[in-house]
């Protein structure tokens, strides 16, 4: 969303975001602050009471959406909505202009039922081709793949080690790809990892799942069947032997923050002339 927002001012536009306090002061947009709010001891000793930094979220989502339903109109002419919320997508044919939810992640319960009571009142992108699959019971989106800043991720000579980076839980497989580089006798995945390793010119070995097959083109990593260890240790092998100019060239092309913002220039332009984002 940061990359998002810069790119777009560069290139014209005006834009506004609405994020928590302690955002980056340095980027060069408008930006509203969610209110505080917490709820009153009497209404949290409630039962049913949800935890306070959920209703703090909740009152930020609602306060932000009744002000767009009151004076929207005036002041954007497409809304982009990032959140996980589901008021946005709940509320969204209410209104005055185009609202588009990307989708980051496969679907969630809350935001099927928003879905459900929404009209198709908003347009939906997904940031790949795997996450539209996964709505594709509920939803149409339109993929556009996440972009990296291929100016900050630069390339380097290279290495003999390999590398593994990523949030250390369960799902990222960490723990298999130790496995895999012990087997590989080395030892020192999405999407954003992989493409900033690939902006940097760093060949990709990865299992083929997510968003991967749609992000590692042939010649600038090598994917395996998931969870096949012997085949990640092989993978990492081959792919030692890809052309670290050929990698770079690939990011910049497809997996740059640039390309990203340009594809959604052409999701809003369509949105404010009436079309479907999909």
């Amino acid at each position: 969303t940061h990359h998002l927002a810069r790119l777009l001012v560069g290139r014209g536009h005006a834009v506004t975001v609405y994020a928590a306090a302690g955002s980056d002061p340095a980027l060069p947009v408008r930006a509203l602050t969610p209110p505080r709010f917490r709820p009153s001891a009497v209404s949290m000793r409630d039962v049913n009471a949800p935890a306070e930094e959920w209703m703090a979220d909740h009152h930020a989502y609602l306060d932000l959406m009744l002000d767009l339903v009151r004076t929207g109109a005036d002041r954007f002419d497409v809304v982009h909505n990032h959140s996980l919320h589901h008021l946005p997508v709940a509320m969204a044919d209410l209104l005055p202009v185009p609202l588009v939810t990307t989708l980051h992640t496969p679907p969630l319960p809350w935001l099927e039922s928003a879905v459900a009571v929404s009209g198709g009142a908003s347009s939906f992108t997904a940031v790949s081709e795997c996450t539209a699959r996964a709505w594709a019971g509920t939803i149409e989106a339109r993929p556009v793949l996440n972009g990296v800043d291929t100016r900050a991720w630069r390339p380097g000579p290279g290495g003999g080690p390999v590398v593994w980076t990523g949030r250390l839980v369960r799902e990222k497989a960490p723990h298999l790809a130790v496995d895999a580089a012990r087997v590989a006798g080395r030892e020192e995945p999405y999407g954003l990892v992989a493409a900033e390793a690939m902006s940097c010119g760093t060949p990709v070995a990865a299992f083929a799942r997510g968003a991967l097959p749609e992000i590692v083109a042939e010649g600038t990593g090598v994917l395996c069947a998931p969870d096949d260890v012997a085949g990640l240790a092989a993978a990492i092998e081959e792919a030692a032997r890809c052309d670290r100019r050929a990698v770079r060239r690939h990011a910049v092309r497809r997996l740059s923050a640039e390309r990203m913002v340009a594809e959604y220039e052409q999701v809003y332009a369509s949105l404010a002339h009436g079309e479907v984002a999909a």
